[in-house]
């Protein structure tokens, strides 16, 4: 994931560290609280069609939408795990 400016294999672990406990990584994962949806739990959902409008359904769409949330919010997914520990939420 060059592209995002963070090495992969690193952060791998915290990133599934937070869509596992948020998502459990199912494309149509839907908070019934907040209705937040999908793999990283956007809320509201639709703002994921900033990454396609098949975000729906789209498991890659989703996971872009994240990592770009992730990197313009917490700099890497170690960063956001660091915060989902300290607050249980991202």
């Amino acid at each position: 994931l060059p592209s995002f400016g963070f090495n992969a294999a690193s952060q791998f672990p915290c990133l599934d560290d937070i869509w596992s406990r948020e998502s459990g990584w199912r494309y149509d994962a839907e908070n019934a609280t907040s209705g937040a949806y999908g793999i990283p739990q956007a809320l509201p959902g639709s703002k994921m069609a900033t990454a396609g409008l098949d975000w729906q359904t789209s498991v890659s769409t989703q996971v872009k939408w994240g990592l770009g949330y992730i990197k313009d919010r917490y700099g890497t997914p170690c960063g956001g795990w660091s915060f989902w520990e300290a607050h249980g939420w991202y």
